[in-house]
C-alpha cells in the first residue's frame, strides 16, 4: 500500500525525478561528446605544449630563468628567496621537479584561459550594471558550490585526464577575476574620467590609458586569487587523472604512504610560494618598487644600464610663454 501525503513530512511523498533528469543529461553527453571533442583537442595542445617545454628546459637553466622572472616582477629580495624555494623543491624527491613543472603548466593553462574570459566578462560587468546584476548570482554559484561538484559534469563532457583538470580548475578559479576587475574598474575616481572626457578622449581611450591602468593592482589582486584558487584544486583534479604532484599526493593517501604525500605536499606549497611572490611583486607600482617604469629594474635594467641603453623618460613640458 502506497504512502499517501504527510504535512508533517511532506518530502517522503513527492519525486520530482530530478535524478532520471540528470541521467538523462548523462545520455546526452556521452552520446554528444564528438560535439565538444574540438575544444578539447584545443585544450590539450595548449596543455601538452607548455608542459612539454617546461619539462624540456633542464632544470637549472628552469631555476634560473623564474628566479630572473622574479627578480624583475618582484625584486631582487624575493628573486633569491624563489631560488631558495625551487632548489629545495628539487631536492625533495628524483620525481619532484618533473611534477612541478607538470602542475605548472595545468596552473598557466587555466590562468591564461580565465584571464582570456575573465578580464573582458569583468570589464562588461564594470561598465554594464545590467549585467553585472545578472552575472552575480552565476558567480556566486560557482563560487559556493562545492570543487567535488564539478569533476561529474566535465567529465560526463570531456573525459578524465589534463584537459578536464584544467577546465574544473577554470570554472573554480574565474569568479575572483570577474568581481575584481570589475571593482577595480568601478573604483576608479569618476572625476579623473570625466576629466579625460572632457579633453576629448575616446571611450576606448579611457578604457585602455586610464582605467585599467589605474584598476591594475586590483585586477593582479583578482589574478593572485586566481593562481591560488588554481592551485588549491590540484589534489581534488588529481582525482579525475590529472597528473602533476595533485596525482601523488592522492596516490600516496590511497597507499598510505606518508612520505611520497608529505613529498607532494610540500611541493605544492613551494610552488604557490613562488607564484604567489611573482604575482604580488607584479601589483606593485613602481614608487613601491624604487623606480618608475618596470625595465628600469631588475635583469633588464641592468642589462640596459650595462649597454647605455637606457630609454629616457620624456620630461613633461613647462607652459611658459615660449611654449605656447
Amino acid at each position: 500500500m502506497e504512502n499517501g501525503f504527510n504535512f508533517l513530512d511532506p518530502f517522503s511523498s513527492i519525486n520530482l525525478g530530478i535524478a532520471d533528469s540528470a541521467d538523462g543529461i548523462k545520455d546526452w553527453a556521452i552520446s554528444n561528446r564528438n560535439i565538444i571533442q574540438p575544444v578539447k583537442d584545443v585544450f590539450n595542445s595548449f596543455v601538452v605544449a607548455i608542459d612539454s617545454a617546461l619539462n624540456t628546459v633542464p632544470p637549472t637553466i628552469m631555476l634560473v630563468l623564474i628566479a630572473l622572472i622574479a627578480w624583475q616582477a618582484a625584486g631582487r629580495r624575493t628573486a633569491i628567496m624563489v631560488a631558495a624555494c625551487l632548489l629545495a623543491l628539487g631536492l625533495l624527491d628524483p620525481n619532484a621537479w618533473g611534477l612541478a613543472m607538470t602542475t605548472l603548466a595545468i596552473v598557466i593553462s587555466a590562468v591564461v584561459a580565465c584571464l582570456l574570459i575573465g578580464l573582458p566578462l569583468g570589464i562588461l560587468a564594470a561598465k554594464i550594471d545590467g549585467f553585472e546584476k545578472a552575472l552575480r548570482p552565476l558567480l556566486d554559484l560557482m563560487q559556493t558550490i562545492p570543487a567535488f561538484v564539478y569533476l561529474v559534469p566535465v567529465v560526463m563532457l570531456v573525459g578524465i585526464g589534463n584537459v578536464s583538470g584544467v577546465i574544473v580548475t577554470i570554472i573554480f578559479a574565474l569568479p575572483p577575476l570577474i568581481r575584481l576587475t570589475s571593482l577595480g574598474i568601478r573604483g576608479v575616481n569618476a572625476s579623473v574620467v570625466e576629466a579625460a572626457r572632457a579633453f576629448g578622449a575616446s571611450p576606448r581611450q579611457i578604457l585602455f590609458k586610464i582605467e585599467l591602468p589605474l584598476a591594475t593592482p586590483t585586477i593582479l589582486a583578482g589574478v593572485n586569487q586566481t593562481i591560488m584558487l588554481s592551485l588549491s584544486m590540484v589534489v581534488i583534479a588529481s582525482m579525475i587523472s590529472v597528473r602533476g604532484l595533485g596525482n601523488e599526493v592522492l596516490r600516496a593517501m590511497g597507499r598510505l604512504d606518508a612520505g611520497k604525500a608529505i613529498v607532494g605536499g610540500l611541493g605544492i606549497v613551494i610552488l604557490a610560494i613562488v607564484l604567489a611572490r611573482i604575482s604580488q611583486g607584479m601589483g606593485q607600482s613602481g614608487r613601491e618598487r624604487g623606480y618608475r617604469h618596470w625595465w628600469q629594474g631588475g635583469p633588464v635594467g641592468l642589462i640596459l644600464r650595462a649597454t647605455n641603453r637606457t630609454p629616457k623618460t620624456p620630461k613633461p613640458m613647462n607652459m611658459t610663454e615660449e611654449s605656447i
